[in-house]
């Protein structure tokens, strides 16, 4: 058999697993000297023999108006509670607390991606100001109180981290949607959410256009008061103050410029709520795998605590520190550390409104030297833009990174040596998180202060999580087996989602079924965790993830579910049938592939190829972009009218199909082989 014969016909975990293991990196002198995280014995602190109690380590981060009374709850398995009985305020943690000693230090840099406008600088003192006065207009002109969602659908900006933050003083649950998702998508958030209340803003800038913003969000006002959930109040920031910067027209009674309102509330503030640990902080939004989006709800004492002591000992996080993730705060990686994690420590964070080769391939490195940037956080998706695009821009500027991040998606060995070689001029520690918008924060990721690094691997669970691989059938598959399995986490931790909003028995389905050992249990135990992705552990107990084990295709680190991308083909009349499939992608690790058949008396035409992508776009948001719509004579079927997805995905990725004279139409393999070429 040849090579690439074997290579087709075994799976992506299996193909993985063939990987040969990579040298370790060991982090510098010069880190480990300054590293918030340098005691091993941290490991024997955190075993399983001293669980729950060793996250005490963690809450002590924060500040509490009142001790908890107790650690953890395991009364309603698998919803875990932790701290329960504990008060305290994730706006105060973030903000009032560091006044006294850093009221003039920056919390926020907002980097505009016109390099003609200039950066601004807030510091924790004016930060305080404006949330406090646009938590007293939520309060007070919107109506808003603890206990109620607000849905806050906003591109990158400063007034973006602030809103999040008045809500979270008042208690108020926020519900941030992607900037780039559609009208559809965030219509869908509301009214799961029962949101009232949207926060937007006119327009932003992204490849050096000025997007009209407001009008996507005119439009998710309407669909969702078809759905039955009515806006009652927009309240729209402006991207120029005293400026508007969009076509949509203000709707009287409903829309709101925050930045005209505001002055009615000048010098208020806001005593923030005393919530109860256990009481949510927020609904973070997943692609799920039958379409509806769920809504992962976060506690407020857990999830802080977890986040904040993950970016001080994972991200080597200190108050003096100017750190940079280039995600995007509507996914978790931006709530959890460009807003929570680093605010709670008091350090300086960057949020930037633009694409990171606008205009050109040098300018996160001309933000990373003017800022002086010494912690730097981004996707494997962007690493290979950038080596694409700019090998030899990082050379040309004089940045220094103590420390380096990936996160999203596992990264090639390849990528991640020119990265730590070209972006962190061989000096950066690097660590490889694995973690999900469920976990709340890292899951597997080298503590950079103590562990080497190996290229393509995550490393070791973090300290207090322990992850075990299982087979199919539940059975353990040890340390360097050069088995895939389904890797799964032992023990509950603070920054795991607490339920699914709305639908418990999808939480417990999703995320515990799989290998519970006793439904009725009310041991911790008895319930490990289900990440949803494939794995392998190294003899030295490193896991290397493998991507995906249900059919969420992860393009550029967003995950997107393929039955939400057939579902909105769907709604093009013409099409009977869809099926995606994942396609390699030299930048975004993967994209999609949508093959349709249509109805009876319909023409394959590229009109309606056309259409169909703009139904994607329209109900999801351009990330979910096919990039092909086949439209083919019929789908290759299991006699049971089964569509075989593994065949299509063959067919698109140039593999071997393997035999397929078991199908209940063999011969459509060929046609469809011939039309894709």
């Amino acid at each position: 058999m040849t090579k690439e014969k074997q290579v087709i016909e075994t799976s992506e975990a299996q193909i993985a697993v063939h990987w040969q293991e990579e040298e370790y990196f060991h982090p510098s002198p010069t880190f480990i000297g300054q590293a918030n995280l340098t005691d091993e014995s941290v490991f024997e602190r955190f075993s399983l023999d001293n669980f729950p109690d060793y996250y005490t380590e963690y809450a002590e981060l924060l500040t509490w108006y009142k001790y908890w009374d107790e650690v953890f709850d395991a009364s309603d398995a698998p919803c875990w509670k932790w701290f329960k009985g504990g008060l305290l305020n994730a706006s105060y943690n973030c903000i009032d607390r560091h006044l006294k000693k850093n009221k003039n230090k920056t919390a926020i840099h907002f980097v505009p991606e016109l390099e003609t406008e200039p950066i601004q600088h807030i510091t924790y003192q004016e930060l305080y100001v404006r949330v406090n006065e646009f938590a007293a207009l939520l309060r007070d002109y919107a109506q808003l109180k603890r206990g109620d969602r607000a849905t806050i659908h906003m591109p990158m900006s400063a007034e973006l981290a602030i809103s999040m933050l008045a809500c979270a003083r008042l208690g108020v649950i926020h519900s941030v949607v992607f900037g780039g998702f559609s009208a559809s998508a965030c219509a869908d958030r509301v009214v799961d959410s029962n949101s009232r209340v949207l926060i937007t803003m006119d327009a932003y800038y992204r490849a050096g256009k000025l997007l009209d913003h407001k009008i996507v969000d005119d439009e998710a006002c309407q669909i969702s008061a078809e759905q039955g959930q009515k806006i009652d109040k927009m309240l729209i920031w402006q991207r120029y103050q005293g400026k508007i910067s969009t076509k949509g027209p203000l709707i009287e009674g409903r829309d709101c410029i925050i930045n005209q309102k505001l002055k009615h509330y000048y010098g208020k503030r806001i005593e923030p709520e005393k919530m109860l640990s256990e009481e949510p902080l927020f609904l973070m939004y997943t692609s799920g795998t039958t379409g509806k989006p769920k809504g992962c709800q976060h506690g407020t004492g857990g999830y802080l605590s977890y986040v904040t002591a993950m970016s001080k000992y994972i991200q080597d996080i200190h108050p003096e520190d100017v750190y940079w993730c280039m995600a995007d705060i509507g996914w978790i990686t931006g709530h959890s550390f460009i807003v929570y994690g680093p605010l709670a420590l008091c350090a300086s964070t960057v949020i930037y409104e633009g694409v990171p080769t606008y205009p050109d391939a040098g300018r996160c490195w001309r933000i990373a030297q003017d800022l002086d940037v010494n912690i730097f956080h981004t996707a494997p998706t962007a690493i290979r833009a950038l080596r694409k695009v700019g090998p030899d821009e990082p050379a040309k500027y004089n940045y220094n990174f103590k420390h380096m991040t990936t996160v999203g998606e596992p990264i090639e060995p390849e990528v991640w040596k020119w990265y730590q070689k070209e972006v962190g001029k061989g000096k950066a520690v690097i660590v490889d998180t694995w973690w999900q918008t469920e976990t709340g924060g890292f899951l597997c990721s080298t503590v950079p202060g103590i562990s080497p690094m190996k290229p393509g691997s995550a490393g070791r669970g973090v300290p207090g999580i322990h992850p075990v691989i299982y087979d199919e059938d539940g059975n353990v598959l040890p340390p360097g087996s050069g088995k895939a399995g389904n890797i799964c986490i032992k023990n509950p931790w603070p920054g795991a989602l607490q339920t699914v909003w709305g639908n418990r028995k999808r939480f417990v389905d999703t995320y515990y079924a799989r290998y519970c050992k006793n439904p009725d249990s009310k041991d911790w135990r008895d319930w490990p965790y289900l990440a949803g992705d494939a794995a392998v552990e190294a003899a030295d107990g490193y896991f290397r993830i493998l991507g995906r084990i249900d059919d969420v295709i992860n393009v550029s680190g967003h995950r997107l579910g393929t039955k939400e991308i057939e579902s909105a083909a769907l709604t093009v009349l013409e099409v009977a049938e869809a099926a995606v499939v994942p396609v390699a992608h030299e930048i975004k690790g993967k994209e999609p592939d949508l093959y349709v058949a249509l109805k009876p008396g319909f023409q394959a035409s590229d009109e309606i190829a056309q259409r169909i992508n703009d139904a994607i776009c329209n109900q999801i948001g351009k990330i979910a972009k096919c990039r092909k719509v086949w439209i083919v004579p019929d789908m290759p079927k299991t006699r049971s009218g089964k569509i075989m997805r593994r065949v299509l995905g063959a067919i698109s990725n140039h593999g071997d199909v393997g035999n397929v004279m078991t199908l209940a139409n063999p011969e459509i393999v060929e046609e469809i082989k011939k039309m894709v070429g």
